[in-house]
């Protein structure tokens, strides 16, 4: 975890965008990973960004996850999803997500359009906390870790928890090739 400062998530709703401390607070009891492994850690704002944030923390790409939110239309209907991967590697779009999604084509979602959506600030994005409807894909590599850091839903904080977590999250599928070393 690098030098992060981690705390229980739960007890730092300050922490968390709305919707993440929401999801936070309605954890199952009986999910694979106890609510009370998800941590917290306050960060500056201005280091939020993968690089910079992993530089400044000492945290390893290879750690840190990042969310992205993909769209596209399906019989007329714009559909969001997020995707998850590791920063060693890039979400495949237009291949396997596409496919994944049943979509014709696939674009990363605008920023104004994912902000909204999700409730969350832009480079904060998590896939804890994101409409129930939104399909939640999982680079297969993010849950055979065994801790990751991802966002958590505010640029002033980063979320850590076990990898496996993430693939249990409601709404979400692994899937091996998802993303592609760059």
């Amino acid at each position: 975890m690098g030098t992060l400062k981690t705390e229980p998530a739960r007890s730092r709703p300050d922490l968390l965008a709305s919707p993440v401390a929401a999801a936070i607070g309605q954890w199952a009891a009986d999910a694979p990973v106890d609510v009370d492994d998800v941590l917290v850690a306050p960060i500056d704002a201005d280091l939020a960004d993968t690089a910079a944030f992993c530089a400044a923390y000492e945290v390893g790409l290879d750690v840190s996850a990042n969310c992205v939110v993909v769209a596209g239309k399906r019989e007329g209907v714009l559909r969001y999803a997020a995707c998850v991967v590791l920063a060693t590697t890039r979400v495949d779009v237009n291949g396997v997500a596409r496919r994944t999604l049943g979509l014709r084509k696939a674009s990363f979602a605008p920023m104004a359009d994912a902000v909204e959506a999700t409730g969350m600030e832009y480079g904060g994005i998590t896939p804890i906390g994101l409409p129930e409807e939104w399909p939640i894909l999982v680079d297969a590599r993010v849950i055979a870790a065994p801790h990751v850091i991802v966002g958590s839903g505010v640029r002033h904080s980063k979320i850590a928890l076990p990898g496996p977590a993430l693939g249990a999250l409601p709404g979400a599928q692994v899937l091996e090739g998802l993303a592609r070393a760059v």
